[in-house]
C-alpha cells in the first residue's frame, strides 16, 4: 500500500517556514486597511514635495560641495545629492512605518520620543559637538540633532497634555504646557538656536488657542510670548545680532540680500539645471537657501508651485479635521501641521529678505540628515493620527460611533429607522 510522503509546511507551495499563509493574509489585510484609511491626497502632496527636493538638492549640491572642499579633502559635486538620497530612503521608511501605527500607538511613541529628545537637549551643552559656531548635535555613532526629532514629538506631547482638560476642566493644563515650553526654549537658546525656539513657541501658541481656554488666558499667553521676544532681544546676543543685521542691512555681502538676488536671477522660467552662477556664492545653498537656488535654476513659476503645495498640505489637514470630535486628534494634527508649515514659512521669508537669517531648512525639500528623517517621521505621525475608516463615514457615523450630523436616520438590517 502506498504511503503519503511526510508533510513539510510550505514545501508544496513555496511558503517559507517562518511565515504561514494566515500571516501573509493578515499582513495583506493590514496594508489594505491602511490604504483605505490613509489620507492619500496628503501623502501625495508630501511625496511631490520630496521629489522636488531631490531635484533641488541635485541642483544645489555642486555649489555647497565646491564651497566646502579643501586642499586636503575635495568633495564630489554630487556629494550632498548622494547623501540626501540615502537620508530620504531612511525618512520614507520612518514615514510609512509611523503611518501604520494606530492613533494610540502614535501618541505613545510621540510621548516617549519627546521625553527622550528632551534628555538629549539637556546633554547637548555637556557632550554635544559644535558645527559653525552652534552646539546642537550629539555623536551617537552618527550625528543626531535632538531638537529636530523633538519638533514632531513636542506637538504630540502638548496635544496630550492639553487634552487632559476634556476629562477634568480644573487641571492646570495651560500652565503645565507653558512650563514645558519655557524649558524647551531655554535649552534651545543655550545652543544657540533662537529660530527653533520661535518655531516651538508658535506651535505652543496655536495649540493654546485651540485648547478651549478663556480669552483672558489667550491674551496673557500672547503678551507673555511678545515679552519673551523683547527679553531675547535685550539679553540674548544671538537674537539681537540677527535682528540688528536684518533691520540695519548687511550691504552687498549680506547673506539674506544675496539669497534674494539669487532667487530673482532666474526670472520666471529659470536658467536651467546646473546653469546657475549666483548660487556658487551662497552659504548653505543645499539647506537654508535652497529656495533661492530653485528660483535661479527653475524659475519663479516653480517657486510659486512649491508655495501652493505647502498651502494645499495645510489646507488639506484642516479640512480633514473639520468633522473631528476627538480633542487630542485635533490638537496633535494641528500642531504637527503648524510645525511643518511654520518652518516652511520662516525659510521662505528668509529667502525673500523678509525675516532675519536663520539656520532652518525648507521642510521635505532641503538636504538634511536629522532634519529629513525627523520631518518624515512627523508626517508619518500626522498620517497615523488622521486615519479614518471610509466605511464608517459612508454609513453616516462619526469616529465615536454615533450618527454623524446631517446623516439622517440610521437604518437597521431590516430597514427599520432608529
Amino acid at each position: 500500500m502506498a504511503t503519503n510522503p511526510p508533510f513539510v509546511p510550505g514545501a508544496t507551495r513555496g511558503i517559507s517556514l517562518g511565515e504561514s499563509p494566515r500571516m501573509r493574509r493578515s499582513r495583506r489585510s493590514e496594508l489594505a486597511i491602511w490604504w483605505r484609511e490613509i489620507d492619500r491626497l496628503l501623502l501625495l502632496l508630501v511625496l511631490v514635495l520630496m521629489a522636488i527636493g531631490t531635484l533641488a538638492v541635485a541642483a544645489s549640491s555642486p555649489a555647497s560641495a565646491r564651497r566646502l572642499s579643501t586642499s586636503a579633502v575635495k568633495l564630489d559635486d554630487l556629494h550632498f545629492f548622494t547623501l540626501h538620497l540615502r537620508f530620504q530612503l531612511v525618512g520614507l521608511a520612518a514615514m510609512f512605518g509611523a503611518s501604520l501605527l494606530s492613533k494610540d500607538m502614535a501618541r505613545r511613541l510621540g510621548i516617549v520620543l519627546g521625553f527622550a529628545m528632551l534628555v538629549g537637549l539637556i546633554l547637548v551643552p555637556v557632550i554635544g559637538h559644535e558645527v559653525n559656531g552652534a552646539k546642537r548635535w550629539l555623536n551617537l555613532g552618527m550625528s543626531l540633532q535632538p531638537s529636530e526629532f523633538l519638533k514632531p514629538a513636542f506637538a504630540i506631547v502638548l496635544a496630550w497634555i492639553l487634552s487632559w482638560r476634556a476629562r477634568d476642566p480644573k487641571l492646570p493644563v495651560v500652565e503645565i504646557a507653558s512650563g514645558l515650553m519655557l524649558v524647551v526654549a531655554a535649552l534651545l537658546m543655550a545652543q544657540p538656536d533662537f529660530g527653533s525656539a520661535v518655531l516651538f513657541g508658535g506651535v505652543w501658541f496655536v495649540l493654546i488657542l485651540l485648547s478651549g481656554i478663556s480669552v483672558k488666558k489667550i491674551f496673557a499667553a500672547g503678551v507673555g510670548g511678545f515679552g519673551m521676544l523683547i527679553a531675547a532681544y535685550l539679553f540674548y546676543d544671538n537674537a539681537r545680532h540677527r535682528i540688528d543685521a536684518f533691520l540695519g542691512g548687511g550691504g552687498e555681502f549680506d547673506q539674506v540680500a544675496l539669497a534674494e538676488r539669487t532667487l530673482l536671477a532666474g526670472g520666471w522660467t529659470g536658467s536651467g539645471l546646473w546653469l546657475g552662477t549666483r548660487k556658487l556664492s551662497l552659504p548653505e545653498a543645499h539647506t537654508d537657501y535652497i529656495f533661492s537656488v530653485i528660483g535661479e535654476e527653475f524659475g519663479l513659476i516653480v517657486c510659486a508651485i512649491i508655495v501652493m503645495l505647502y498651502l494645499a498640505l495645510v489646507a488639506r489637514v484642516l479640512l480633514r479635521l473639520m468633522e473631528e470630535e476627538d480633542l487630542f486628534t485635533t490638537l496633535a494634527a494641528t500642531g504637527l501641521t503648524a510645525q511643518l508649515g511654520g518652518q516652511a514659512f520662516i525659510n521662505l521669508l528668509v529667502n525673500l529678505q523678509l525675516f532675519p537669517s536663520k539656520g532652518m531648512t525648507l521642510p521635505l525639500i532641503s538636504y538634511g540628515g536629522s532634519s529629513t528623517i525627523a520631518l518624515c517621521l512627523g508626517v508619518g505621525f500626522l498620517l497615523a493620527i488622521t486615519r479614518r475608516n471610509p466605511f464608517i463615514e459612508r454609513e453616516g457615523f462619526t469616529r465615536r460611533g454615533s450618527p454623524a450630523r446631517g446623516s439622517g436616520p440610521v437604518r437597521t438590517s431590516k430597514g427599520q429607522a432608529k
